[in-house]
């Protein structure tokens, strides 16, 4: 059963009942609409029977629409500040294809991970490998994935 946020649950070894206690405020009552509502329910520690169906209709229709607004309003907040954080990556590295491009022209070849390791898997796979290079590609092989 679903229970606000924040809440503490338990499991009543003596009823068997899973009860949850609802937060407080500072003068030890329920600091929301639904918290005064359930206060009739709860035992003298504040905990609530998890079993009992207080109110099927604790939320208005309005109070619904509001509450999805809000949760549109912070997710579109969200995507801003994860775009920016993107962006802000974007510009302090470059592609790896702009880097491989680079050092082809250095005469270097850049091989990523995931190539060395098709190489080493061919060559430990390759009839015409001695027992050294099988032993040495299972070496390197076992670096690069213990790097994955």
């Amino acid at each position: 059963q679903a229970v606000p946020a924040g809440s503490h649950v338990r499991l009543n070894l003596q009823t068997g009942e899973r009860e949850a206690k609802l937060p407080h405020s500072a003068d030890g009552n329920g600091d929301t609409r639904e918290g005064r509502r359930r206060t009739r329910y709860r035992d003298a520690a504040g905990w609530v029977g998890c079993g009992v169906d207080v109110d099927a209709n604790s939320f208005t229709s309005q109070e619904l629409k509001e509450a999805l607004a809000k949760m549109k309003a912070s997710e579109k907040a969200e995507r801003k500040v994860r775009r920016a954080q993107e962006e802000e990556v974007r510009k302090k590295f470059r592609p790896i294809e702009q880097l491989k491009e680079e050092f082809e022209k250095l005469n270097m070849k850049m091989e990523t991970d995931y190539e060395i390791m098709v190489k080493l898997i061919s060559k430990f796979n390759s009839s015409a490998s001695t027992l050294d290079e099988k032993v040495a590609a299972l070496y390197d092989l076992e670096y690069y994935v213990h790097q994955v």
